[in-house]
């Protein structure tokens, strides 16, 4: 708990690691996604007011999507490739932030479940450029929770 008056900066958000039992790379450049919405449906009754009642319905995860340079590593193309040939192996991926001071402590961390690919694109490739080759791999999911 900090000091009356003290600041207290949020974390910044360059700092991450992705931690899963099929990918085995330790460095992505970005990965997106992590938004959960709920439905609202909205109900009246003939004999109420004008102005409906709203009731929530199905609460939805975006997909999330990985993107990390291209190196030997070929766990993220090989998952989605056995789902492409049927075999759909559904992991628990946590994405955890780390502190600046010090950089192996987790400062705040987040669970998904049941994750799956649903996409994979490989690098662009340019004779004249001089960008990092990036692969993207987008995950389906079945729940995002906070844990820290």
């Amino acid at each position: 708990m900090a000091e009356p008056g003290s600041r207290i900066d949020p974390y910044r958000n360059f700092r991450f690691t992705i931690e899963s039992d099929g990918i085995t790379r330790a460095g992505f450049s970005e990965v997106t996604g992590f938004d959960i919405s709920i439905d609202v449906i909205e109900y009246r009754e003939g004999n109420e007011v004008t102005t409906p009642r709203k009731l929530p319905g199905l609460t939805k995860y975006s997909n999330i999507t990985l993107k990390a340079g291209t190196i030997d590593a070929m766990d993220m193309y090989e998952w989605i490739a056995e789902c492409v040939n049927g075999n759909i192996e559904r992991q628990t991926l946590t994405l955890n932030l780390h502190g600046e001071e010090s950089p192996d402590e987790v400062v705040a961390s987040w669970t998904i479940y049941e994750c799956w690919p649903v996409k994979y694109t490989a690098p662009d490739v340019n004779a004249l450029g001089s960008e990092v080759a990036v692969e993207t791999l987008e995950l389906a999911h079945e729940g995002l929770k906070r844990t820290k």
